[in-house]
């Protein structure tokens, strides 16, 4: 049988479809809450290139962490995490697989990113799904068992969440999103019959952030009497993010990462969301992640590396880089703070060249962390 793959890159999309789906990917595979079928589903993904692999685990080994909490839901219940989130859940929210009533002891799985080092240790930039960036109040994912059991919201029920957060935090949109994508396969049966079959796979892009139109769980409303965000969660095991719109007047640009040094070539194939060499920019002085994931074509030596969605970033704008590579068992970096110019004469970007050195993995978290403060 003869088979057609069709990928995204460089923002070209061919048959590549950006899915939404509600389950969570191998980059959580870790959570004892995964259902079989996810895990399958994530097996199904082509083989990671072996740097990229290691650049992965390692980042996700030192990035948050999964806090499980236990509380009797025999009425309502509510737990807080070391970070100071308050989650409320009602008696009868809860339902197990045959959707009966779960009460009882439950045991919550909670995942929490709160700042910039955890956004690039999760690999969970902040940009909505057409690239457009935002800036975060925390990112949230939300597990609940009972023994090995999974269970899941009851339809028209939530999860209560309270945030600490200031008063200019007043009505924040909610996101929800996952690192899963569609690719579509065609090809010819042994009958000589043509059909396409689908395989969900994670994405370079990080994760897939989709504005929420739920009424009830669309907006985080600030109350004044407690300091914090107060918002719903209607569904787990998706990733739900608290974040609103960068206000980004200036006229914007393409920017274009050229990587004169230690870029993986195997990150222009990587389509599985363990990439060998990433790139990060953080605004300066905001809580927010922007990856760099469209790789450029067919660049000449010295001009590998990545380009940001066409016009999509302010001019002037002020930030920090990070440049991540993994070659043969050793990481590389550079972080770079630039202000954003506007394109040459004739030109319609603007470039950026990185030359990552070699680091150890200390150094590399000591980098990773400092971006919350740039």
């Amino acid at each position: 049988m003869s088979i057609k793959s069709f990928y995204v890159a460089g923002g070209v999309a061919v048959l590549l479809l950006l899915g939404a789906c509600t389950k969570q990917l191998k980059n959580d595979l870790s959570d004892p809450s995964n259902a079989s079928k996810e895990k399958l589903a994530a097996s199904a993904a082509p083989a990671p290139d072996p740097d990229g692999l290691k650049l992965h685990t390692f980042l996700r080994a030192n990035g948050p962490a999964y806090e499980s909490y236990t509380v009797s839901l025999q009425e309502s219940a509510s737990f807080t995490t070391k970070n100071g989130r308050k989650y409320t859940i009602y008696r009868n929210a809860l339902v197990k697989p045959d959707g009966s009533p779960a009460s009882g002891t439950i045991t919550f799985t909670v995942k929490e990113i709160s700042n910039a080092a955890g956004m690039i240790f999760a690999d969970r930039p902040t940009a909505t799904n057409t690239g457009a960036p935002l800036e975060s109040f925390g990112e949230f994912f939300v597990a609940a068992s009972q023994g090995t059991t999974p269970l899941r919201l009851r339809k028209d029920s939530a999860i209560r969440v309270q945030v600490p957060a200031k008063a200019d935090a007043q009505r924040i949109p909610m996101w929800n999103g996952d690192t899963s994508i569609t690719i579509n396969t065609s090809g010819y049966t042994y009958l000589n019959q043509f059909i396409t079959l689908s395989s969900t796979v994670s994405a370079n892009k990080g994760v897939d952030w989709q504005q929420i139109t739920n009424p009830s769980s669309a907006y985080a409303l600030f109350d004044g009497t407690n300091g914090t965000l107060n918002f719903s969660l209607d569904s787990l095991l998706k990733w739900t993010n608290c974040d609103r719109l960068m206000s980004l007047p200036n006229p914007k640009t393409t920017v274009l990462a050229y990587f004169n040094s230690n870029y993986n070539p195997a990150t222009g194939s990587s389509f599985g969301g363990e990439e060998p060499t990433m790139l990060y920019f953080k605004p300066a002085g905001i809580n927010s992640i922007i990856k760099f994931y469209n790789t450029i074509f067919t660049p000449p030596p010295g001009f590998e590396g990545f380009l940001s969605y066409q016009n999509a970033i302010p001019v002037g704008q002020s930030g920090t880089f990070l440049a991540i590579s993994s070659i043969g068992g050793q990481f590389y970096a550079e972080q770079k703070t630039v202000t954003i110019a506007a394109p040459p004469a004739g030109k319609n970007y603007t470039s950026i060249t990185f030359n990552p050195v070699p680091v150890s993995a200390t150094t590399l978290i000591a980098l990773i962390n400092s971006m919350n403060t740039k």
